[in-house]
């Protein structure tokens, strides 16, 4: 049974970091892609980050990159999503999500349940 779980989320003060962990079980990680996208109050869920199987390729939405960095952990079935100088427009619900190669809009095949992430001024 494939399971992904998110954790790492928070309240945090604009400018400041928080990092995201997406543990996978069962037989998917290390042929998957994983992807971060985010949903925010009344808006329709975006695309963040996403990484190959093979850690090898990285994608980012513009209005991340240079902020987030995404990055796999083969031994411990971990993806992370490390986020620097966060602003109050990322809060957000953010899930992990895998398909079997990175498409940004999907569809996925797998999901998460969610990590609220809060940025306050």
């Amino acid at each position: 049974q494939v399971q992904l779980i998110e954790s790492g989320g928070g309240l945090v003060q604009a400018g400041g970091s928080l990092r995201l962990s997406c543990a996978v079980s069962g037989q998917i990680f290390n042929s998957y892609a994983i992807a971060w996208l985010r949903q925010a109050p009344g808006q329709e869920r975006e695309f963040v980050a996403a990484i190959n199987w093979s850690g090898s390729s990285t994608y980012y939405a513009d209005s991340v990159k240079g902020r987030f960095t995404i990055s796999r952990d083969d031994a411990k079935n971990t993806v992370y999503l490390k986020m620097n100088s966060l602003k109050p427009e990322d809060t957000a619900v953010y899930y992990c999500a895998a398909r079997p190669s990175v498409v940004v809009d999907g569809p996925y095949d797998y999901w998460g349940q969610g990590t609220q992430v809060t940025v306050s001024l």
